[in-house]
Order: structure tokens, then sequence, then C-alpha cells
């Protein structure tokens, strides 16, 4: 193995992604200085802040990026802190030197999917879905990021594990705080919640305050490169549905509903919403749909509790009502272990993979990702032509 020497050690150094913003820490200008004295090396790193929650993971990973390139080396990490320019550079870098705040996934050019999940009323779930199928889509090793959109019932923190953490700041610009996940792809999550002074604070805004919120969740927030961005909506027709057609245009909308009849007729208020705003609805997903006694007594019955057809209800009347298909990404069965899941901040998809609950969540996923973004029901930004 060569000698260590200072363009060796950078290059190992290249390596380190910084741990919120995904992105090496020789290109965000934190490394400060590389001093090789024999066989000592030291590495001084420049933290974006000085309460910077990560930095005992960053100090280990430039210590093993060292490690790999001078095994012998008695090497050092010392910490500093960049100053109020520096980090203002390295914002402008990350906003590809604009230094107006935009909404990247509003961008012609942005290859994100964004998915906003929405339901008629509360009470179907459609958080815990949510998170689910965020993780189910980790699962398969994209990079996922999450929205607390319900700005008066948010609940995504808790239900990820996550409710007491509170997001790193750069300037004006706001990290996500990432979620481990069992593939080791992070899931990046920002909630009204984490943004509170104190987490028993109520949030009591009107329209424009909500649509303010729901900006400054999209355009300070540092997401990076996502494969999927997911929104959890709060339910009904409101502020936020309507903010959202304005802001994001390009979103696809998963309506979540229940068997009985009463939750699919409001639900299917949600999807027409989503379509006045040029909004393609992309499917329906059944919640509570069904609890198979199988695995508690070997029978195997199924119990529809809640009814039964409730999606299909929603998905035929779509379809009718939009000109295109509209189908049932997949019924869900009751399972506690979903609900505690939920309480705990561990989905069932993570801790219990193999249950019907989790296939069929993992099954929805899959076939939200795996489909081409179609253009029906969309809005193309286009115009007549004068003649």
């Amino acid at each position: 193995m060569p000698a260590p020497t200072v363009e060796l050690v950078r290059e190992a150094l290249a390596k380190v992604n910084d741990p919120e913003i995904k992105r090496p820490i020789t290109d965000l200008g934190m490394v400060d200085d590389i001093i090789v004295d024999g066989a000592s090396i030291t590495a001084r790193i420049l933290l974006t802040v000085a309460g910077c929650p990560m930095k005992e993971r960053l100090t280990r990973d430039v210590t093993q990026a060292i490690a790999a390139v001078a095994p012998d080396a008695d090497i050092s990490v010392e910490l500093g802190v960049m100053t109020d320019e520096q980090r203002k550079t390295m914002q402008t870098n990350l906003r590809g030197g604009q230094a107006q705040k935009e909404i990247p996934f509003s961008q012609p050019g942005s290859l994100t999917k964004v998915f906003a999940i929405a339901s008629g009323k509360g009470g179907v779930g459609k958080s815990s879905v949510t998170v689910n199928l965020a993780m189910a889509m980790a699962n398969r090793g994209l990079k996922v990021g999450l929205v607390d959109a319900d700005i008066y019932g948010h609940s995504i923190p808790d239900m990820l594990g996550v409710g007491d953490s509170r997001p790193t700041q750069v300037e004006d610009m706001i990290m996500p705080v990432p979620v481990p996940t069992p593939s080791g792809t992070d899931i990046r999550v920002i909630s009204i919640g984490m943004l509170k002074p104190r987490k028993d604070q109520v949030v009591a805004w009107r329209g424009p305050m909500l649509d303010r919120a729901l900006v400054q969740m999209l355009a300070d927030v540092y997401w990076g490169d996502l494969d999927v961005l997911l929104l959890d909506l709060p339910p009904g027709t409101g502020d936020m549905a309507i903010s959202l057609g304005q802001h994001l245009a390009n979103a696809e909308v998963v309506v979540v509903t229940t068997p009985q009849p009463a939750a699919a007729t409001v639900a299917e208020r949600a999807g027409t919403m989503a379509s006045m705003l040029h909004q393609r609805v992309v499917g329906v997903v059944e919640n509570m749909s069904y609890l198979d006694t199988g695995s508690e007594t070997g029978a195997g019955q199924r119990l529809e509790i809640f009814g039964s057809g409730g999606a299909q209800q929603v998905a035929a009347t779509l379809s009718e009502r939009f000109g295109y298909e509209v189908p049932v990404l997949g019924e869900i069965p009751l399972d506690p272990r979903l609900r505690e899941g939920g309480d705990s901040g561990q989905p069932i998809v993570a801790t219990h993979p193999d249950t019907a609950a989790a296939q069929a969540l993992q099954e929805v996923a899959d076939r939200l990702t795996g489909r081409s973004r179609g253009l029906a029901g969309m809005q193309l930004g286009l115009s007549p032509a004068g003649r």
C-alpha cells in the first residue's frame, strides 16, 4: 500500500457522504485541512452547525475512510464549524447555483415520482398506509422523502420513531430528519411537528399560513436526489389539497378508504378534488379490509368487519367520472401489529414483513413505483397557438 499523502487521504474522504445531506464532504467544503506528518494523519472537518446531531457518525466515517488507505496511521479527526459565508456558499451550491428558493419537484426536469396520499375522512388509516408505503419503497433501495402535510393532525414523526427529533438548519435551508430502514436506505422526513418550538404546541393556522407551511417543507428543505416523494395529506378537500394542486400539479394521488359505503362515498370526493386540480388519481387503497382469523385459530375465516366493496365502489365511480382507469391497488387486512407498529414507531413492513398486511402494503408500493407516469388527467401546461 502506498505511503499516505494529502492527495490520497482527500480521495478517500471524497467517498464519505455527509449523513444528512447525502453528498461527499469534499464537495460540500467540509474538509478544511489534511495534515500528514509521518505516521500521523489529522483531518479537520467543518460541521455545518455547531450542534450537528450527526457529528459522531461523521467522525466515525472519516476515521474509517482514512484507515482504509492508511491502516497503520495514527488518525485524528478535529471538528470545527463553518462560517456564515461558508454555509451560504454551500447552500448556493446545493441549489445548483440558484440563490432563489424553488420547489425542485415542480421543475420540468424533475425525475422524482410524487404521490399524495389522500382520504375523504379521518380514521381510515391514511397515515399508517403512508409510513408503510415509504418503508416498503425504501426496502427496494429507493431514495424516499416523506412530507407530513397534515398540519393539524401531524403524526408521521411518531409513527416512524422520530417524534422527538429536530431537523438541522443551515442558514435558511432545512435538512430532513433521516429514518433508518432495514435496507440501509434512510427515509428523509419533515413535518411541522419537527419545526414547532414545543411538541405539545397546538397549530391553529388558517389558509394562507397552511400554504406557507407546505411551501416551506417543499422549498426550504434540502431533499437531494429522491426517487419518490410521498405527501401525507390531511383528510378532506380543504386548503392543503388546493395548495398541493397549485404547487405540485404533477403529483399523483392515491385515495385511501375503508370498505364501508359511508367512507367510500366521502373518499370519492377526495379523488374528484384531485381531478379538479388537474392531478391524476392513480389508484385506491382499501384499509381494514378484513380480519383473517387463520393465524390465531387455524380456521382461516375471513371476517369483513367493516363490510366490503368500498374500494371497488370508489375505483368504479372515479374511473367512470374521469374517463380513465382508476384501479384498486390493494386491500390491507386488519392486523393488530399494524396499529402497534404505528404506536411504537416501527412500521409493520419493517418488523413483520411476512404478514399478510405487510405483503399487501409492499405490493401496493411496488405497483406505484413500477408504473410509468401517465398523462391522462394531468395538466400539461400547453395553450393553443394563435393562427
